[in-house]
């Protein structure tokens, strides 16, 4: 990708134009990372771009910015430019072009607001970028309270960048980014859901939970999680401290400590070790000598779907973390189980997920790990098994024997599926008279049809 962003600077610099990497890749490169993608700057205006590049996309022409995609890989390349009026909290009204220092000034963050020479290797710093970096801060470029002004998603990617990389957060930005944290509601949902994303998934998400927490972000935001805090627990199952504590603690042992900014880990565990607990507050029962919280999987489990569909997240996305949030106290069981209904649970497409959410909950609490070995086990030796079988029953064959489409449906074909994997059902035959008896015993049930 790098050499591709060279070969468009050098493509810009021979038609006439000053052209620089910016921001983000520089960053990286400073501190001795490979960046995740490049952005170039460059005087060339958007017109000059599409003309000079076959494969373009304006994806922001009226900022000045053009996507050219180059070799497979897409690089920004946008204009220098001035920004002022943000009239809507996310976008400038107006945009002009600008000096390579006045672009800089423009920007978020002073480790933002560098520019390198990709040819010389020269680094431009308008902004006291390097001083921050080698210091780890996340400083504003400028009035803090300005900037934050102008974009409100600055907020949480202040957040994010501190996660991130294991830096502090300036002092004066701090303060400014506490005291806007009620500007978030401003922003689209859309935008806010990519963020928290890169800081769940990423190293450092425990600070960065930790960060929105103490920003007044996650009040905002998320007001399902940050009602975790002072939730006690039993000691003697989790003598960390309370549930915000547990789930922080998780979230370590998952995404490890900041200092880099690649995504580590697939959404769905980072958002269900976020939310499997996020029933605990309102299911508490706290007596003179026992805490409970019952049902809390169950109730977490519409929450978590409450809150996933709140930040737009794919359907697969929410069903499945849904699933984890709901299924994860099963695992104390998992010794005691059938081998039917233990076979369902290693076979089901969110079992490795699972497990490892399971693995990280012992780990940040009472630290047994005894039935996740079992589960280990129990699964490399379903891995060397015969291929999966066929069912004897399916859904045509529940409706046809009179019960109503809905939820019973699925629970008929999953315990014939335990019994067929248990040798109880040793035929289709079997397996047909068992439904026929099965049914007849729903006589006065609603999902039952009447057949007459």
């Amino acid at each position: 990708m790098r050499e591709t962003a060279l070969k468009i600077v050098r493509r810009l610099r021979e038609a006439g134009h000053l052209a620089y990497f910016a921001g983000g890749c520089v960053r990286d490169r400073c501190l001795g990372r490979e960046p995740l993608d490049y952005d170039v700057a460059t005087t060339a205006t958007p017109q000059q771009v599409q003309a000079l590049f076959t494969h373009t996309i304006p994806v922001g022409a009226q900022f000045g910015v053009i996507i050219v995609h180059e070799d497979g890989h897409d690089v920004q390349v946008a204009m220098f430019r001035t920004e002022s009026d943000y009239r809507d909290g996310r976008h400038p009204d107006v945009v002009r072009p600008g000096t390579p220092e006045e672009d800089a000034r423009r920007r978020d963050f002073t480790i933002n607001g560098l520019f390198e020479d990709p040819v010389s290797g020269e680094v431009i710093d308008y902004v006291g970028g390097r001083a921050d970096l080698d210091a780890r801060v996340v400083r504003c470029i400028g009035d803090p309270q300005q900037r934050f002004a102008e974009d409100k998603l600055r907020l949480l990617r202040a957040i994010r960048l501190a996660a991130n990389l294991d830096f502090t957060i300036a002092p004066e930005t701090w303060e400014a980014l506490r005291a806007q944290a009620q500007e978030i509601r401003q922003v689209s949902i859309e935008r806010v859901r990519d963020e928290l994303l890169k800081i769940l998934t990423r190293p450092g998400a425990a600070r960065g939970l930790q960060l929105l927490s103490d920003s007044g972000l996650l009040d905002e935001i998320l007001p399902e999680v940050a009602a975790m805090h002072d939730v006690p627990q039993p000691a003697e199952y989790h003598p960390e401290g309370d549930v915000f504590t547990h789930v922080c603690l998780m979230l370590e042992l998952m995404a490890g400590k900041g200092g880099e900014s690649r995504p580590l880990v697939e959404p769905v565990l980072a958002l269900a070790v976020l939310l499997h607990d996020v029933g605990k507050p309102r299911t508490l029962q706290q007596g003179p000598d026992r805490i409970r919280f019952p049902e809390h999987d169950r109730v977490g489990a519409e929450m978590a779907e409450t809150i996933l569909r709140r930040l737009r997240l794919p359907n697969r996305v929410i069903e499945d973390v849904a699933l984890c949030v709901a299924e994860h106290m099963r695992f104390q069981h998992v010794q005691q189980m059938r081998p039917g209904k233990l076979h369902r649970l290693l076979t089901r497409p969110t079992f490795a997920v699972e497990l490892e959410l399971h693995r990280l909950d012992c780990l940040a609490s009472h630290r047994n790990l005894e039935n996740y070995e079992f589960l280990r086990r129990k699964a490399e030796e379903l891995a060397k098994s015969p291929p999966p079988f066929e069912p004897w029953l399916g859904g045509d064959d529940v409706l046809t024997a009179g019960v109503r489409k809905g939820p019973l449906v699925g629970q008929i074909l999953e315990e014939a599926e335990e019994l067929q994997l248990e040798g109880r059902l040793r035929s289709r035959a079997e397996a047909l008279a068992w439904l026929r008896a099965r049914v007849a015993n729903l006589s006065g049930s609603p999902e039952a049809k009447d057949t007459g």
